[in-house]
């Protein structure tokens, strides 16, 4: 690690550095952390791995709303008079240090008595004293060395949720009655219990009747338990006039209970109990393996994830008091805090609005608001304190609206029909017609083979492997996917992706980074006196503009300046041996008559003479013009954005030719745009950020959110791309395509085991023991094919 690194966090400290205990630190709050580590035993958090801590950010006020009692009791897993158990999810775990250090809390606070870090899902689990600590005093101690918990309204309003684990029970059962049932026939498959006029052991021809009572009495929770799904989705799909791919494994599985059951009662042999279990066992296998997706991430978020649960209520005799959101009403006056979100619309009472709004609207740039100026909900405040007065209620704001589109009521795999159903009805007409022919001719040629006939062909067809392609290709796949840390909700996104013609992107945040890292200086050069005091006066400012300007210049001396104010909103003025430079917008520095530009700019003066100004341009994601270019060779392409036109030049300058850019788009017409490319028959694809991308994301056939974190701030969609991995999106749209053509090709193999089986069925040859080797093999064989070569495409992944 460098000696110009703070020793807590690893972020550069040339800047400002602190010095402790011969370590460096960047800020007050990491040397902080170091000392409480330090002086509590905990410095092997460092040994573990350097550099693992992260900044604490300010926090005072912010966590008052955990004194009150209603709202803990919600927060909370379990409350008795002395002890309280919760559930907080810390984004900043990442590594062993982070464990360690959460795991010791009882070191640090002597009130808890327990914590526990579940490492995938990010939660940490405390158990602590009510006598000795608080909800609140466990919360801020977190924030304090740098392991905030993120505490959302959603945590308040959700209940816990409930686990299904029946797929699990289903399977386990499954397995069980197959393994047995195997067992129990194996003196059938080898004629070991032949009739007694024949010999054979005679304690198995003694006990032959009691086995085959066994395996039917094993095969009664599999058809009836594990299997019942099969039927009901059957039933619901005939009742809707749909031969869906259930419909044949339904009967598939009737007509082998069926006829094994009939075998056994009258003696006529074994029956196929073994082809039975082993049918349902593969096909809970199948299901469950689709089913093991990202339980740690959610793809469901609504305004709620963002909310915080209560805010700062002023009274009118001036008191302040925490309030829950869902209680403010049109009138009252809130105080909110630095970094704090806007809960609902209203009316800027006292303070200085600078209020990021890029996560509601797509506008990168802050916006600067005074007294009497109208605020949105959704926005974030983050200059000092501001008062408000609410115009509206929470479910009234403009961000809850949002929610209210039909958009997100409506459930997408309801309107999309997977590959596999798609032959559901090809298939059952096949295997029907093939059924009734093959025992129409037995019934002429002889009759005593055509109900053996009839019963074989629909047992040996039954689509086992078929409906086993389908989730064990895409199962694998969105496991590779996760590896690549493209994270999807489900399988059937997979199936969606495949087909994607057209792809939206919006602009800030998707295809540009949070940073803005370049600047271009036009004007009158600096002397170097000038940069020297340039440099010092945005040294004492703390605008993200001044910090990005001053990392971007060249290292000066560092002098005391003279004079030095802020305007906030319009800019600074630094002034040291009779020179004074302004630094600000262009009215500000005296810059008349200057036409507005729309790229962000920072004008600069010297002793009231104008001498250019610094424009800052967006730092677009490594790659994107690569993968535009790659994209559009077969998919069509769009920029919808929130923000203005300034950068359309650029876009034009890195994108392909003619891609259509469109500009100052809200919410509402994102969605509408999408909607109206659907109703041409395209399949769109949303690639998008923030919640004011939520309604199209939910729209489109695809919605994919970029996130700098997977686990957090993440709007609705259908899947979560890590920003590092942005450049690698259109081989995961060709991976998904080469997905598809695996599971065809898994068909093809499955039909050929059905070409061998239908034989020996239409022939009246088929006996328990080939179907029992028939059966498992074109599962296991379409199992081993998918498997390995999806993990062959998944290596071509990068």
């Amino acid at each position: 690690m460098s000696t110009n690194d703070c020793y807590h966090c690893g972020d550069d400290c040339t800047a400002t550095p602190l010095f402790f205990d011969e370590k460096t630190f960047c800020c007050n709050g990491c040397k902080t952390v170091y000392e409480i580590f330090s002086s509590n035993d905990l410095s092997y958090y460092y040994d573990l791995q350097s550099a693992a801590g992260s900044t604490p950010k300010a926090i005072e006020g912010k966590y008052d709303f955990l004194d009150t009692e209603t709202i803990v009791e919600r927060l909370t897993e379990f409350t008795d008079n002395q002890l309280q158990i919760v559930n907080l999810y810390i984004p900043n775990i990442h590594c062993s240090s982070c464990i360690w250090v959460l795991e010791n809390l009882n070191k640090l606070n002597p009130g808890v008595s327990n914590s526990q870090v579940d490492f995938p899902k990010k939660m940490l689990r405390i158990t602590y004293s009510t006598e000795k600590s608080s909800l609140k005093a466990v919360v801020l101690l977190l924030a304090h060395i740098g392991y905030e918990p993120y505490i959302s309204l959603d945590d308040y309003d959700n209940k816990k949720k409930t686990i299904d684990r029946s797929l699990l029970y289903k399977l386990g059962i499954a397995g069980f009655a197959f393994g047995n049932v195997m067992f129990l026939s194996f003196p059938e498959y080898f004629d070991l219990s032949s009739n007694k006029t024949n010999g054979g052991d005679f304690w198995l021809n003694q006990y032959e009747g009691l086995f085959r009572w066994l395996m039917f009495s094993f095969s009664l929770p599999v058809v009836f338990y594990a299997g019942k799904d099969y039927f009901i989705s059957a039933y619901k799909g005939l009742r809707s006039k749909l031969l869906n791919i259930d419909v044949p494994i339904a009967l598939g599985i009737l007509v082998l209970f069926v006829r094994s059951t009939l075998e056994i009662i009258f003696d006529w042999g074994p029956g196929f109990f073994d082809s039975l279990t082993g049918l349902v066992f593969f096909l809970l296998l199948g299901k469950f393996f689709q089913q093991k997706t990202y339980s740690f991430l959610s793809f469901e978020r609504d305004y709620k994830s963002y909310f915080p649960i209560a805010v700062t209520k002023i009274l009118s005799n001036g008191k302040e008091e925490t309030t829950q959101i869902h209680t403010i009403k049109k009138g009252d006056r809130l105080l909110l805090r630095n970094e704090e979100l806007i809960p609902v619309d209203g009316i800027l009472i006292t303070g200085n609005g600078k209020i990021d709004y890029s996560f509601v609207t797509g506008e990168s740039e802050p916006v600067y608001k005074n007294s009497g100026d109208k605020i949105f909900a959704g926005g974030k405040q983050l200059h000092g304190a501001i008062e408000m007065e609410a115009l509206k209620t929470v479910s009234q704001s403009y961000l809850t609206q949002l929610w209210s589109n039909a958009v997100f009521q409506e459930d997408k795999t309801s309107k999309f029909q997977t590959i596999t159903d798609s032959i559901g009805k090809r298939f059952t007409i096949f295997v029907l017609s093939i059924a009734f022919t093959a025992t129409a001719f037995w019934l002429f040629h002889d009759s005593s083979k055509a109900l053996n006939v009839f019963t074989a062909v629909l047992i040996i067809a039954c689509p086992c492997a078929i409906a086993l392609a389908s989730p064990f290709t895409l199962g694998n796949m969105l496991r590779i996917f996760g590896r690549n840390k493209f994270y999807l909700k489900d399988t059937q996104t997979i199936e969606q992706l495949a087909q994607i013609d057209t792809a939206i992107f919006d602009k800030t945040g998707t295809i540009t980074t949070a940073k803005k890292s370049t600047a271009t200086y036009e004007g009158l050069e600096l002397t170097e006196e000038e940069e020297s005091l340039l440099k010092n006066t945005l040294r004492a400012s703390n605008h993200p503009l001044s910090r990005s300007l001053y990392d971007l210049l060249s290292a000066q001396n560092i002098i005391t300046l003279d004079e030095f104010e802020e305007h906030v909103g319009k800019g600074i003025i630094g002034a040291s041996n009779n020179s004074k430079i302004k630094v600000g917008s262009a009215s500000f520095v005296g810059r008349e008559n200057q036409n507005e530009i729309e790229n962000t700019a920072v004008h600069i003066s010297s002793n009231a003479a104008y001498k250019g100004c610094f424009i800052f341009k967006n730092q677009y994601r490594e790659g994107v013009s690569k993968l535009f270019e790659a994209m559009s060779q077969s998919i069509q392409l769009a920029i919808l954005s929130g923000d203005n036109e300034g950068e359309k030049k650029r876009l034009e300058a890195l994108l392909p030719k003619l891609t259509p850019l469109y500009f100052n788009q809200k919410p509402e017409n994102k969605l509408q745009f999408i909607k109206s490319l659907q109703e041409q028959g395209k399949k769109v694809m949303m690639v998008g950020d923030g919640l004011n991308d939520a309604g199209a994301l939910a729209q489109s056939n695809v919605g994919i959110a970029i996130s700098e974190n997977v686990t957090i701030f993440s709007p609705a969609c259908d899947g979560i791309l890590d920003a590092t991995k942005f450049e690698e999106l259109y081989s995961y749209i060709l991976a998904s395509k080469k997905a598809m053509k695996i599971i065809k090709w898994s068909f093809v193999l499955s039909l050929a085991y059905n070409a061998v089986g239908l034989y020996f069925a239409i022939t009246g040859q088929l006996e328990p023991v080939i179907a029992a080797i028939l059966m498992p093999l074109s599962s296991i064989s379409i199992v081993a094919f998918t498997t390995i070569a999806t993990n062959i495409l998944g290596k071509k992944l990068k």
